[in-house]
């Protein structure tokens, strides 16, 4: 039996976030807070590159080692089927897409700075309830999917502060809930 590389954008993240957490927490510590933290609203810098870079790179960037393999395990038991399915432009493209969205929202209006790929998690999930969907259907598991899922953010919201940026996963969802209908949309036509 031969080892493949079979998701060639989902192994990529992976291993690029894994190696970015392990240089931050050996020789290079302050490597995230550099250049893997989207800032807080007002921080923004209209003449600094690396504020620009920051919107989409924050995805790669993790708290720590159980930041990481959380967002990462089911990153790896979804992406490779959605990778698959909509093929790697067009979920790199996703990716980047939600990344950007939850990047300015988070400059716009959150007090906290912003990292990880939970945004991306949850696009993978509602995203991942279109993937075997027929043309003008709606699947009763994107239904329950945004009950559970979704449903469970929105009362995180108004828990005790907790760290983590439900705003980030419901935009992550709400993305993926629109690359689901316009996949739907694309297999209509």
């Amino acid at each position: 039996m031969k080892i493949s590389f079979n998701s060639p954008l989902i192994l990529s993240l992976t291993f690029t976030s894994f190696i970015i957490l392990v240089l931050d927490s050996t020789i290079l510590p302050g490597l995230i807070e550099f250049l893997f933290v989207v800032g807080p609203a007002g921080s923004f810098q209209w003449s600094d590159p690396i504020d620009y870079v920051r919107l989409v790179s924050h995805g790669l960037g993790h708290r720590d080692f159980a930041h990481f393999f959380g967002n990462f395990s089911l990153i790896l038991l979804i992406g490779p089927y959605l990778e698959e399915k909509f093929g790697t432009r067009n979920l790199l493209g996703m990716i980047l897409i939600t990344l950007f969205a939850t990047g300015v929202f988070n400059v716009l209006f959150f007090p906290n700075g912003l990292l990880g790929a939970s945004g991306i998690v949850f696009m993978f999930i509602l995203l991942g309830s279109f993937a075997g969907a027929q043309p003008g259907t709606i699947p009763v598991t994107f239904i329950l999917v945004v009950l559970f899922y979704l449903g469970n953010e929105v009362l995180s919201l108004f828990g005790p502060e907790d760290g983590i940026s439900q705003t980030a996963h419901l935009l992550g969802g709400l993305s993926g809930s629109v690359f689901g209908f316009l996949s739907l949309n694309r297999r209509k036509s």
